[in-house]
């Protein structure tokens, strides 16, 4: 038994405050509500941040841009280094066994492997996110990258047009398409030799 025990069964159950009993009680008369206004009448409920009527707090500063803050996702940072250090040659790493080693803090959070360092020894690592070098080095050893979590996707580049479609109208444009033309056809005759 502990002494913490003790104490949080002896105030789990603290006796009401009983109000207006008199001045020397401390919350007699107006029983700790003060003289007249809202705050004195029964069910009285104020937004967190009212300041008394005046103009609050977060209408006050700007607001402007766009902020990441809510959608943005944080992973635990792990270098190739660390598992050098920590692991022996052939290891399967996991989360779990991550914060075990004291790698990371919550198995249940996602994790990025860094190529920070060097790394000789062959381990299978699974993280949800894995940088290029992270994954060439960790590959380059003789271990393996297994992914715990959809791979990233590639940013969409935009093409370029065909020459047809970019020449302008006229007698100019009309020079430029055939010249365009001339080129793909030599492009084909070359390659069929």
């Amino acid at each position: 038994m502990n002494i913490t025990e003790v104490t949080k069964k002896a105030g789990a159950n603290p006796r009401r405050w009983r109000v207006g009993r008199g001045e020397g009680s401390g919350s007699g008369k107006t029983s700790g509500r003060g003289h007249k206004g809202a705050g004195a009448r029964s069910g009285c409920s104020k937004f967190e941040l009212y300041e008394g009527g005046m103009f609050p707090f977060f209408r006050r500063i700007p607001k402007f841009g766009f902020s990441n803050v809510l959608f943005r996702k944080d992973y635990q940072v792990i270098n190739v280094e660390d598992l050098e250090s920590r692991f022996e040659a052939g290891a399967h790493i996991t989360p779990a066994a991550l914060e075990e080693a004291g790698l990371i803090g919550d198995r249940t959070q996602p994790i990025k492997v860094l190529g920070n360092g060097v790394l000789k020894k062959k381990l299978t690592v699974d993280a949800h996110r894995f940088s290029i070098s992270a994954s060439k080095c960790i590959e380059s050893a003789g271990g393996k990258v297994n992914w715990l979590g959809p791979k990233p996707k590639k940013k969409f580049i935009k093409r370029r047009k065909p020459v047809e479609a970019v020449a302008p109208a006229g007698k100019k444009g009309k020079k430029v398409q055939a010249e365009a033309a001339a080129e793909t056809e030599t492009e084909k005759k070359e390659g069929g030799e």
